[in-house]
């Protein structure tokens, strides 16, 4: 009974179950029995659930041919012992209760021990690795370069000192709050890393302090942050009956005070998510006042015109307001005054007029009235039906087909003076053939000494960029292509340890 005393007590010690202790006990006592009766030997242990009592068995299988004369006998040994033995079974030989010597009782402690902390941990790890999103409390208890261990009572947590707020000094013994972004397992245990500058967490704290989003009826659609210095949230409720900004501010702003104490000060806008994204992006850049949004969708790109005297406002301190703002909406966003933005809109209108004017010999008016309509280049016209160019003010059919057939004129001339290029410059096939990249591209290329696709892998995205424009290429788009002139080289390095594989093998 004094056994089961102490296997109650380390189960509640360390929050396991009473049959793994047993079972940790069983296989200690077994492997002192074993020391002592021989370790080729199977020894088995059992301890009675309800008494406490330790019986240890000798078990020996029949066999037909003996290999291990310890644990192993033939049929007709074994029906000397057991005349209805068979083939397969075990006999089993009670052995007289086990005296523990110095060295026994220490291997079995070292084997109890063990066996309890892999059993702790694997209750640490199952009970830690579905709480992955929560917020949890603990206190200090320890500091290392920085880098906080917390007790959370029955496991420990690891924040690193680039996830705690800038501001922020510990001491052993304070209380912390912070948000778990991973739980790992690993051969010293698991490990729960904490962190206290993750969007997730001030979602968190958000979903808390309102009763309004932790019941769903308000979401939290985005946040972006700048830990200990400013924050973004915006919010969105199909309530048309509640103020989704007003339920997160609270009475007298008590409710986002509470979490702006809980981060140090820092300094929370929160702003109505909307799927407008110009609306968002002008709500987002709030206190500065916007003029003017362009978007340009196809780069995931606006730009927002501003007063002269806003630009500092809109930008914020070291780009902080403008950065967030970026965040929050998925978008990049470029901040011009109202001056600089009607040059640049000039800039691009007198250009594309200058480039029709060339291409379709037509004068100022038609290509003025062409840019106006949206055309950017000659290969949208191409592109765009009898009917639609006609359907501009002053364009009649006759028009719009004599437009259409010098684009077309223009792009073959364009395509024959390309591939002219292009044979001088004798670019490698394999670049050639590359669906991606067109004959004005691979001129760009071929003039900027890039002449194979091993060239066009070891360029950068935004050295792709810089040789062929922006109006031809975004660094989203170069990225992928480059990387997909690396694949070869991996599809070689495989080849390669295959082929060495196979070759250690036939040696072998």
């Amino acid at each position: 009974m004094d056994m089961l005393h102490v296997v109650d007590a380390v189960a509640r010690e360390k929050g396991i179950e009473k049959e793994t202790v047993i079972i940790a006990m069983e296989e200690a006592i077994q492997k002192a029995g074993r020391s002592k009766y021989g370790y080729d030997r199977d020894i088995r242990v059992t301890i009675d659930r309800k008494t406490g009592d330790i019986q240890l068995f000798r078990y020996r299988e029949v066999v037909e041919e003996v290999e291990q004369e310890a644990c192993q006998l033939t049929l007709a040994e074994a029906q000397r012992i057991k005349p209805d033995a068979v083939m397969g079974e075990f006999l089993v030989d009670e052995l007289p209760p086990l005296d523990f010597g110095r060295i026994a009782a220490q291997t079995a402690k070292q084997v109890i021990y063990q066996k309890v902390r892999d059993a702790e941990r694997q209750r640490q790890f199952n009970e830690y690795k579905d709480r992955v999103g929560e917020i949890v409390n603990g206190v200090v208890k320890r500091i290392e370069y920085g880098n906080v261990t917390i007790d959370l009572g029955r496991a420990e947590a690891y924040m690193r000192r680039d996830e705690a707020l800038p501001r922020e000094h510990f001491k052993n013994g304070d209380r912390v709050r912070a948000y778990i972004y991973e739980v790992s397992e690993e051969q010293r245990g698991p490990q729960i890393f904490a962190s206290r500058t993750r969007p997730e967490f001030m979602s968190c704290l958000f979903t808390q302090e309102v009763p309004e989003i932790y019941d769903g009826i308000i979401e939290i659609r985005s946040v972006a942050r700048d830990p200990g210095s400013r924050a973004k949230i915006a919010v969105h409720t199909n309530d048309s009956s509640i103020d989704p900004v007003g339920a997160c501010v609270g009475m007298r702003g008590s409710r986002v005070q509470a979490i702006v104490n809980e981060l140090q000060g820092e300094k929370i806008d929160i702003i109505p998510w909307t799927e407008d994204t110009a609306s968002l992006v002008i709500s987002a850049l709030a206190p500065a006042e916007v003029t003017k949004v362009v978007m340009d969708e196809e780069n995931n790109r606006i730009d927002v015109a501003v007063p002269d005297e806003q630009l500092s406002l809109a930008i914020g301190r070291r780009g902080q307001n403008v950065r967030l703002a970026s965040s929050l909406s998925g978008w990049n966003i470029d901040i011009m005054t109202e001056a600089d933005e009607s040059e640049r809109r000039q800039k691009e209108f007198n250009d594309r007029s200058a480039l029709f004017i060339e291409a379709l010999d037509v004068d100022e008016v038609i290509a003025h009235l062409l840019v106006v309509e949206g055309f950017t280049n000659i290969q949208e016209i191409v592109g765009t039906a009898v009917s639609e160019v006609a359907a501009i003010e002053g364009f009649d059919e006759d028009v719009a087909e004599e437009l259409i057939n010098r684009a077309k004129t223009f792009l073959e001339a364009k395509e024959a003076e390309y591939q002219q290029r292009l044979s001088e410059l004798k670019l490698a096939d394999d670049l050639v053939n590359n669906e991606h990249l067109s004959a004005d591209m691979l001129v760009k290329l071929g003039e900027n000494d890039v002449k194979t696709q091993d060239d066009l892998a070891d360029l950068a995205g935004d050295e792709l960029v810089e040789i062929l424009g922006e109006d031809l290429m975004n660094e989203t788009r170069a990225n992928e292509i480059i990387m997909e002139a690396r694949a070869h080289w991996f599809a070689d390095e495989d080849a390669n340890d295959d082929e060495a594989e196979e070759t250690a093998e036939k040696t072998a």
